[in-house]
């Protein structure tokens, strides 16, 4: 029971292939949530239902596939080993549904989006909407993360479209559009530096300061631009939510950094205002429009991506025109 036996099928023999199918999917969903009863809640099933499935697969297979506690399951090693091999099997059940839902007429379906939090309250609702008047039986499924976890989500294929932020070269993922643009200091109306023209790193090295999470791209990005001035550089706060940092410059008793692209609403406001940093590093953000190399897009998931595109190329030709003219 420790392992999976060599000869062990994907599916047990002798069980029918609904049953098969029901079980394989039920693991899977156990194995994604970490957690039974959070398994049959998205089900719409018993918790009892997803025990009993997970333990007829477990005595088909005679192999443990989670360890159980009182904090949810996680996969034993068996598990593990199991889940690699029937995940292509579930991608390409999912990848069938899909295209019969394309032949629908997009009357049905699902995008999956991973965004990072700075473009979630104000840029991307606008595409959303659009979207929605156009496909309203296509649900969309939005998560806020960071460019690392984006980034993962786009390899494991739990992501159709990723918007990230100075995302690292991959092999795997192709950038369709990118919109580059500085990192600004974010300062409330009141704060003293809220008149400046340009500020210098120097001039902020002992300010108290809002900073998400050293997994987000635009954090990884401020700390090479600070730490060639300051080794022990730390900020004052250092959370999972943009909204937060932007928050606390609006209080006015600290500073933020994020391209003027993710504030749009507070500057429209004048809640906030942006002040440049003479910085090499901060020169130049990338927010990137990101999909898989090799994993083919439902229509529904290029739809969106066309509106998004459309979008990228709109933010590109609007920065590009100041520079037209003063040319």
């Amino acid at each position: 029971m420790e392992g999976l036996c060599p000869n062990s099928a994907l599916f047990p023999r002798g069980v029918t292939g609904i049953v098969k199918l029901l079980s394989l999917r039920y693991f899977h969903e156990v194995a994604r949530l970490g957690s039974i009863r959070r398994a049959a809640d998205l089900l719409h099933v018993a918790p009892s239902a997803v025990s009993r499935q997970i333990a007829q697969l477990e005595s088909d297979l005679d192999a443990v596939l989670f360890f159980r506690s009182k904090a949810g399951v996680a996969l034993t090693n068996a598990g593990e080993t199991y889940w690699r091999q029937t995940r292509r099997v579930m991608l390409d059940l999912a990848s069938a549904r899909q295209s019969l839902d394309d032949m629908r007429g997009l009357r049905r379906g699902e995008v999956r989006i991973h965004v990072i939090e700075g473009l979630v309250s104000d840029w991307l609702p606008r595409l959303v909407r659009e979207f929605h008047k156009l496909y309203p039986g296509i649900r969309l499924r939005i998560r806020s993360s960071s460019t690392d976890q984006i980034m993962a989500a786009l390899l494991e294929h739990e992501a159709d479209i990723g918007l990230t932020f100075n995302a690292p070269t991959r092999d795997e993922i192709q950038t369709i559009d990118e919109y580059i643009e500085p990192v600004t200091c974010l300062v409330a109306p009141d704060h003293p530096f809220a008149n400046a023209t340009q500020l210098k790193i120097s001039q902020l090295l002992n300010e108290p300061m809002a900073l998400a999470e050293s997994s987000f791209g635009l954090r990884q990005l401020i700390e090479r631009a600070f730490q060639r001035y300051r080794s022990d550089f730390e900020p004052a706060i250092t959370t999972n939510s943009l909204e937060l940092t932007k928050a606390m410059a609006m209080t006015g008793t600290m500073i933020a950094f994020m391209p003027t692209l993710t504030v749009q609403r507070e500057l429209k406001e004048g809640v906030l205002r942006p002040i440049p940093v003479e910085s090499k590093e901060l020169a130049e953000s990338r927010t990137g429009l990101c999909i898989h190399r090799d994993r083919a897009l439902s229509f529904a998931a290029r739809e969106m991506l066309k509106i998004m595109r459309a979008e990228f190329r709109a933010l590109n030709q609007a920065q590009s025109a100041p520079r037209r003219r003063r040319a």
